[in-house]
């Protein structure tokens, strides 16, 4: 786990204003690096508004983090909705980003511009994500653009389609690989995404390919050479069980202090030591006086005594 200064300010909402992609864009002009982390919820949403981190992304990972789905495929467009809804409330300045869920735009044009518009209107999303750098993805990207509505692309590994890259693995590690990510960032470039997320991929392989884009490339397992970084919640703040993906930093050990606090609970309840005289609310003497003495009377007329 890494060491983190205990000091650090939670910054202020009010002395932020709402992040747009102009703003992004000209962070990464002066090389200010990106930062975005996946919420789910309301709580999560107000961490990452405390911390001022410059997009919030909800994605289709809250699948398997927050609704115990074996893999990201079986997430659908309702419960995606509903995730970013409760992001949404909890989440002011970051640019707010919803994953597009597997099956939800594959199938055509019309389909993908339905469901983004649903994610702007009915999740209040600021933009949506769609996986892979095929030419339908690229497809789909440049018509929800051509709709008004900004997209995020995603390259190298996507979990919506890991099984058929042979698995949660890195990507780009041979030539044609490689190329064929260069391929696809570009593509989804000119079809007109805001932004790319760039995972799992060499390091140099990333470096490489950087100068070759104009909008802000997000990183996750792929290296320092993008604009940004982003990382999934609860890998960072170790709310799960096992240590993830070798790309993981991880920030804090959630998982093992919520165990621990459940389990000290519960012993104090079998114990009799929770609720103790602290916990519990007073009356004062003459109303409990009176109330035993309503309630004998109330239970001998219900006894006939």
């Amino acid at each position: 786990m890494s060491s983190h200064p205990s000091h650090i300010a939670v910054l202020d909402d009010a002395a932020r204003l709402p992040v747009s992609i102009a703003m992004l864009n000209e962070r990464r002009r002066i090389g200010q690096r990106l930062v975005m982390v996946t919420a789910y919820d309301f709580p999560s949403a107000r961490a990452a508004e405390a911390a001022g981190v410059d997009l919030v992304l909800v994605g289709d990972s809250g699948a398997m983090t927050v609704l115990g789905y074996p893999s990201t495929i079986e997430v659908s467009t309702e419960e995606m909705l509903m995730l970013t809804q409760a992001v949404r409330r909890g989440l002011r300045s970051p640019l707010l980003v919803a994953d597009l869920p597997f099956g939800s735009y594959e199938e055509s044009d019309e389909q993908a511009v339905r469901t983004a518009v649903r994610f702007i209107k009915q999740g209040r999303a600021d933009a949506v994500k769609l996986e892979r750098g095929s030419v339908t993805s690229q497809a789909r990207a440049a018509a929800i653009v051509q709709a008004g509505i900004p997209v995020m692309g995603h390259v190298g590994l996507t979990p919506q389609t890991a099984t058929a890259l042979g698995g949660y693995r890195a990507q780009g590690r041979s030539s044609g690989s490689a190329i064929r990510i260069a391929e696809e960032m570009l593509a989804l470039q000119r079809a007109g995404c805001f932004a790319v997320v760039l995972e799992a991929v060499p390091a140099a392989v990333t470096e490489a390919l950087m100068p070759l884009m104009d909008v802000p490339v997000i990183g996750i397992g792929a290296g320092p050479a993008t604009d940004g970084q982003v990382l999934v919640f609860h890998d960072l703040l170790g709310i799960r069980e096992g240590r993830g993906a070798r790309f993981v930093q991880r920030y804090g050990d959630l998982q093992q202090e919520m165990n621990a606090g459940v389990a000290a609970y519960a012993a104090d309840v079998r114990a009799g030591h929770y609720p103790a005289a602290e916990h519990c609310y007073s009356i004062d003497a003459d109303e409990l006086a009176a109330f035993r003495a309503e309630l004998a009377a109330l239970g001998g007329e219900i006894t006939g005594h």
